[in-house]
């Protein structure tokens, strides 16, 4: 494969995915600057090893590459908490026909559930965003984090029952956002 068709098609089997990307590196790393490093970085190692790609999904190669980063970053910065923060404003689009009362209260039940999931480990707070928020399979779940299926399933069920953990207490009378 020439240069000239190894970019065209790194283009378009990776470069659609770099959103994706970005927001696994977001939820996984502590703030967007550390995201953005690691997203930029994983694109770069994407295309160093491009060669390397045997076709199949480019969205799963990418993020497991980008967890790869991830997890090699926060190793290296082993000792400080991880606290995931998320602009949901920032990615989303807003609902112009939403009232005023229930943008405030969306925007709250957000927040608890951005600070919920920040508070999860980080291999529960991985499978969780893959799931939920990448809409990725578990067989998807399983090449990108390397582990069998049955542990994507156990850590899918043990985030799920962490998060409504948290979620009960931040929304008890009195709880803390």
């Amino acid at each position: 494969m020439n240069a000239s068709s190894k970019l065209s098609d790194f283009q378009k089997t990776i470069l659609p995915h770099l959103d994706a990307a970005y927001r696994l590196a977001r939820w996984l790393m502590a703030n967007d600057q550390d995201a953005e490093d690691v997203a930029q970085d994983a694109c770069l190692r994407a295309w160093r090893f491009y060669s390397g790609f045997r076709g199949g999904d480019g969205r799963v190669w990418l993020l497991a590459i980008v967890r790869n980063t991830a997890f090699t970053r926060l190793a290296q910065k082993r000792g400080k908490e991880s606290d995931v923060a998320f602009d949901e404003e920032m990615h989303s689009a807003a609902d112009p026909a939403s009232s005023p009362a229930a943008l405030a209260v969306g925007r709250a039940d957000r927040e608890a559930v951005r600070s919920a999931i920040a508070q999860l480990p980080p291999e529960f707070r991985e499978i969780i965003t893959l799931r939920e928020l990448e809409d990725l399979s578990y067989k998807e779940i399983a090449g990108i984090a390397d582990i069998p299926i049955g542990t994507v399933m156990s850590r899918l069920a043990r985030g799920r029952a962490l998060l409504h953990e948290h979620l009960a207490k931040i929304m008890q009378p009195g709880g803390e956002p």
